[in-house]
């Protein structure tokens, strides 16, 4: 058996991971720009290292053994703790901030504070992922992202609330609804969204079991019921402007509006640029009203 902290080179992790998640080689090979005997010889690098098969063959692709999959589990936080330190070693204005993000904040949230952030520390690498929620907090646990914007973690993943930012969610349908809002076809956002979790729970709450419509994302939900599709609980920040307008009208039902805070979540000891990161959105001074606050009950 060959030397597996001499074969699990940064490079043939990458591979094994990105043949994992394309399950297949010319797949991996075309996102990695390589040839694809580079990818075979690779992975049967570390096959050869650890002794086991880590993948077979499945139609005209591949699936990951059992232990293909063990080993995935590894390779994640072993590539996000790389990633991880290769920033932390810098100073703080010239480290990196790898934030992850739900969509709403993406749009609506973030774009002010990270324009601030980069004006006032150019050096700071800064990336985003935008993902749903329960798929960013496992790349927080993989130590692939350094900070994460959404609601509140789960238990367990070990991620801590740095700062929070008032946040309410609202039932908005088309203006003019003459009808119970709970008789109307309720519009969800995607699996792992934690705006459709909390809608499902807030229904069951209420005993109520209308009509559901699974619209993916939260955009397409809030387009649809511009057009009179149903209802749709979402982020208020995300349909102001809809609201003031016109062309979306609130509507009340027991438990709403909800009040859900945003959270900015990191690792226990976030790196030196994260913290740079969350010093500055937390200040009144640099971001405005835009800013989150550290005490444990913002008020909104």
């Amino acid at each position: 058996m060959a030397d597996l902290p001499a074969a699990a080179t940064w490079g043939r992790l990458q591979t094994f991971l990105t043949l994992y998640e394309t399950g297949s080689v010319r797949a991996a090979a075309e996102a990695l720009h390589v040839t694809p005997p580079a990818i075979s010889a690779a992975v049967a690098a570390l096959e050869s290292a650890l002794g086991t098969t880590l993948f077979a063959k499945a139609g005209r692709g591949i699936v990951p053994t059992d232990s293909g999959e063990t080993f995935a589990r590894y390779v994640r936080k072993l590539l996000g703790l790389l990633s991880e330190a290769s920033g932390a070693v810098h100073d703080a204005d010239r480290g990196r901030v790898r934030i992850g993000a739900v969509a709403t904040a993406s749009e609506y949230v973030l774009p002010r504070l990270m324009a601030s952030f980069v004006e006032a520390h150019p050096y700071v690498e800064i990336s985003l992922s935008v993902l749903p929620r329960d798929e960013l907090f496992a790349l927080a646990a993989d130590h692939a992202v350094d900070l994460v914007l959404a609601g509140r973690p789960p238990r367990g993943t070990g991620l801590v609330t740095k700062a929070r930012r008032p946040n309410r969610l609202v039932l908005v349908g088309h203006p003019g609804l003459r009808e119970d809002p709970l008789t109307k076809t309720w519009l969800l956002t995607g699996l792992g969204s934690g705006t459709r979790d909390t809608t499902l729970s807030l229904l069951a709450r209420l005993q109520a079991a209308p009509p559901l419509l699974t619209l993916g994302t939260s955009g397409a939900a809030v387009a649809a019921a511009r057009e009179g599709l149903g209802v749709t609980l979402v982020h208020e920040e995300a349909v102001r402007a809809h609201l003031d307008a016109g062309r979306l009208a609130a509507y009340a039902v027991p438990g709403t509006p909800l009040d859900r805070p945003w959270h900015l979540c990191t690792a226990s000891d976030p790196t030196a640029a994260t913290r740079l990161f969350l010093e500055h959105v937390c200040s009144t001074d640099r971001v405005g009203e835009a800013a989150f606050h550290t005490r444990n009950r913002p008020k909104g």
